[in-house]
């Protein structure tokens, strides 16, 4: 599932294997690679890298008035098309050329509603990520207003949550108001969007660098890999919600006795088949 282009590798990621392309741009090939729990899985899902890319380039064209993005070209770049054909298990959907960024070491997360590890925090302090929450909610509830939970990034193992002030120890109070404010924009702004197509944004992560001395929105933007979508019409509080995400996966490795360490096990085809048909339901559904 790794790529091999005629170009440096600079890294791979989970998901995105990463070139340098020139002093000034990086080329990003998103694979179909899918992780849970920080671990790589065996398995592939058909197509996911163009669907990962596609909605993220909906989404940054779309926040390009809130904030600048490290985006070259809206759609798949001239610059890739050279060696393209070193990649005869990828489509074009999955290369993107990128600006280089000064990548921040924050992972701005947003929440919407109490599901996930903020569930689980929730019912162990009453709080979530320090914010302390009214008794009696319920798994799945929307919060009075958007939670701004930030992390760090850990190059290996599990990201750390971490309270604003630590944020501002990492990055300085500047810079960490301008990523706790802008997160909480964009992610009202595709709130409300998603909502109207019948979606609920459960929560999502953002990260964000700075190009020529600008703030600018990276990596991945919104999607079934950095994000909990849940349809409307089928949202009830009180229970786990249907997903058309990455939960599908984590799902169902909570079924399994894995420990949640490399290696990690092989997908059935049902679970593949319906992660992909989810992804492109997204994609679908916020684009139309």
């Amino acid at each position: 599932m790794s790529t091999t282009l005629t170009l440096p590798l600079l890294g791979r990621g989970k998901v995105r294997d990463i070139y340098e392309l020139d002093a000034q741009h990086l080329v990003f090939v998103t694979s179909n690679r899918v992780s849970a729990f920080d671990v790589v899985l065996p398995t592939a899902i058909p197509n996911k890298g163009a669907v990962l890319n596609r909605v993220t380039r909906f989404w940054m064209r779309k926040f390009a008035q809130i904030v600048g993005n490290h985006l070259v070209l809206g759609d798949y770049s001239d610059f890739a098309r050279g060696f393209a054909e070193s990649l005869p298990d990828t489509t074009s959907g999955q290369i993107e050329v990128v600006k280089r960024a000064e990548m921040l070491p924050v992972e701005c997360v947003v929440r919407g509603f109490i599901t996930g590890s903020g569930w689980k925090d929730y019912k162990r302090t009453g709080a979530v990520c320090g914010h302390k929450l009214p008794e009696g909610m319920l798994h799945a509830d929307a919060f009075p207003e958007p939670l701004y939970t930030p992390a760090t990034k850990a190059t290996s193992g599990h990201d750390e949550n971490i309270d604003f002030a630590r944020t501002c120890d990492i990055v300085g109070m500047e810079m960490a108001t301008k990523l706790r404010d802008l997160s909480l924009q964009i992610y009202c702004a595709g709130r409300d969007y998603a909502r109207e197509r019948g979606i609920l944004i459960a929560d999502t992560k953002f990260e964000f660098g700075v190009i020529d001395g600008e703030i600018a929105l990276c990596d991945e933007v919104l999607t079934p890999d950095s994000s909990r979508f849940w349809p409307s019409d089928q949202y009830a509080p009180g229970r786990e919600q249907n997903s058309l995400d990455k939960q599908i996966v984590r799902n169902y490795l909570e079924t399994l006795t894995w420990d949640k360490t490399p290696p990690g096990p092989e997908l059935p085809a049902q679970i593949v088949e319906l992660t992909a048909r989810a992804y492109e339901d997204i994609a679908d559904r916020l684009m139309r």
